[in-house]
């Protein structure tokens, strides 16, 4: 029996003998292992077995990242609001200050920025009353990711220098890292891929210095990511292929399914779909298996657009219907918008600007609702698809993103 297996064990065993105190500790530990490992939907099982016990701020905590991980925010809010009020009866302010930082997480995935902002900003006035400099410099990367959302990249990376300064203060060389990481993805995003390689690579020799090997995996992918947008898919996929084995030997699943949607994509990227479909259909069963179903979208809209590509018209409707299904479910708005985008642009090569129109209507109003920074150009294509629709015509335009 492994020392995981033991440990799940006693768990059980204290639960059935009502022993609180001990399955609340085991439970814990074990969580957070797991969550490290992104065995989200274990955690959700272990913690409700734990809250029959009574209830408990860990284990409050502990489901809502779970429940956040595999899809349900609003539950996940529910069980951050109780974690939030135990750990304040308890004046424990430093978890209280996790939990709203959490929180902010959750309002952030569901395109409500404006609360994310506001969560953040509560945990960051507890964070520095007590002192966490190193909570105050994360709270710091959130805030930066909140904005590079939004499009402002100036202020994002004023966030992340700040964050920088304080991490490099206290000698938290992970942290560091993950600074080094944000800020050189806001260099890609601008388009300036020789700075984002800058970063990433001082990132990468941090993480193998400190032996963060999750975080190596994150890194490497990211710098593959550069070398894919260039267009040099070989060393896009040396890079890659670098990670993967790293995501299996610390089990991070989710980093792993992730990964194998990169490699997917290398081989989408230089045509050929069938490969693609290989690394897709591998990434889509360990999604569902740890319960991540914004990975599972992301698999799925990927499969959907390799059938585009081959032409297969019916089956990318078929799973960007999929995809659809899930955004709405998990509440994520912003990625709902860039799949409707897909959906149209099949719409309006078909012929069917109707149905179109429908859907780039449905997409400016998202982009609307979560400040979505291609509001201005999907607004343009809805203006262009119904002059196409009044002079009766068809288009053939570019392919989508």
């Amino acid at each position: 029996m492994t020392s995981t297996a033991r440990w799940l064990e006693v768990h059980r065993l204290a639960v059935a003998g009502r022993e609180a105190g001990i399955a609340r500790k085991i439970g814990g530990v074990l969580g957070r292992v797991w969550l490290a490992r992104s065995r989200f939907a274990d955690v959700a099982r272990l913690t409700e077995y734990t809250l029959t016990l009574g209830d408990d701020a860990r284990a409050r905590y502990q489901m809502g990242w779970a429940q956040h991980s595999t899809g349900s925010p609003w539950a996940a809010l529910s069980s951050y609001a109780r974690a939030l009020e135990l750990y304040r009866t308890a004046h424990d302010r430093g978890n209280e200050a996790a939990t709203l930082s959490n929180i902010g997480l959750v309002y952030d995935g569901l395109g409500d920025r404006r609360q994310a902002l506001a969560y953040y900003e509560r945990a960051l006035l507890i964070l520095r009353e007590v002192g966490d400099r190193a909570g105050e410099a994360a709270t710091f990367n959130n805030i930066g990711l909140v904005h590079d959302g939004l499009g402002d990249r100036r202020q994002a990376l004023a966030y992340y220098e700040r964050a920088l300064l304080i991490l490099r203060e206290v000698g938290d060389r992970a942290g560091e890292a993950t600074t080094l990481n944000n800020i050189g993805l806001v260099y890609k995003r601008l388009g300036d891929r020789e700075q984002a390689l800058a970063y990433y690579e001082r990132a990468l020799l941090i993480l193998r210095e400190v032996g963060d090997r999750a975080g190596e995996a994150t890194t490497l992918n990211n710098i593959g990511g550069v070398y894919d947008g260039l267009g040099d898919r070989r060393q896009a996929l040396a890079y890659f292929e670098q990670a993967l084995p790293i995501t299996r030997e610390v089990g991070d699943r989710a980093g792993e399914a992730t990964t194998l949607n990169n490699i997917g994509g290398v081989y989408h990227g230089r045509g050929d779909g069938q490969q693609a479909l290989t690394y897709y259909e591998q990434a889509l069963p360990i999604t569902r298996e740890v319960g991540d179903r914004a990975g599972e979208a992301t698999s799925l809209n990927n499969i959907g657009g390799v059938y585009h590509g081959l032409g297969d018209r019916q089956g990318a409707l078929t799973y960007y219907e999929q995809v659809l299904l899930i955004l709405r479910e998990v509440g994520d708005r912003f990625g709902e918008a860039i799949t409707r985008y897909n959906v149209a642009m099949i719409y309006r090569r078909g012929g069917e600007l109707d149905r179109a129109v429908v859907e780039l209507e449905q997409v400016v109003d998202l982009d609307r609702q979560v400040g979505h920074p291609d509001l201005e150009s999907d607004t343009a294509m809805l203006d262009q698809v119904r002059r196409e629709q009044q002079q009766g015509g068809s288009a053939t335009g570019a392919q989508p993103p």
